[in-house]
């Protein structure tokens, strides 16, 4: 099995591809060892490994975000967990076949029902030209609500604590909404 690896714009991230399918659906965003465990045995292992702050898996590809230790000093570890796992054929998410699984984020939402048309439209523009993009810096960004004119959005992966992040928030997402929706003021970050 041959692990590819990419540097993300987040220096305290770093992409695996594993050349192999993630998550068929959704994504999968772990921030503590504990929730980890409970539901990705992938991830739980890559907690395991001293340094590792964060787990991010996509349809294929996992980021992992660090402190401290230089990532030649974690690089090994956490290929060798990644290459373990998928030899094992254990699933990726607990209580899911072997290699697929995932969730979605849509029980979280917000907006009043009569900005539906105008959610709609955010939604297809963050589907079909924002998470793409993001995708390929090993990350993702999800709707979470609209309100008086703002779009709320999460970052997730790499992009959560990238230092671009608000550059890209601000500048890139905000603009491309703001030029299709009229309605859109402004996009600000949830957690």
């Amino acid at each position: 099995m041959f692990i590819q690896t990419e540097a993300t714009p987040n220096p305290a991230t770093l992409k695996f591809l594993p050349g192999k399918e993630v998550l068929l659906e959704g994504t999968a965003d772990f921030r503590d060892a504990d929730s980890a465990r409970a539901a990705s045995p992938l991830a739980g292992r890559l907690f395991d490994i001293p340094g590792v702050t964060g787990v991010f898996f996509g349809y294929d590809f996992i980021t992992v975000s660090k402190d401290g230790p230089d990532w030649q000093h974690l690089k090994p570890a956490i290929l060798g967990s990644i290459m373990e796992h998928f030899m094992s054929g254990v699933p990726v998410m607990a209580g899911q076949a072997a290699g697929g699984g995932g969730h979605h984020d849509d029980e979280n939402e917000f907006f009043d029902k009569a900005d539906a048309e105008i959610v709609v439209t955010i939604k297809e523009l963050l589907d079909t030209r924002v998470r793409p993009a993001v995708a390929q810096d090993g990350g993702d960004i999800t709707f979470r609500g609209y309100e008086n004119g703002t779009v709320f959005l999460h970052m997730k992966g790499a992009c959560a604590g990238c230092p671009s992040s608000t550059a890209t928030l601000k500048h890139g997402i905000q603009n491309l909404l703001r030029h299709f929706v009229p309605e859109v003021q402004q996009v600000e970050q949830v957690s």
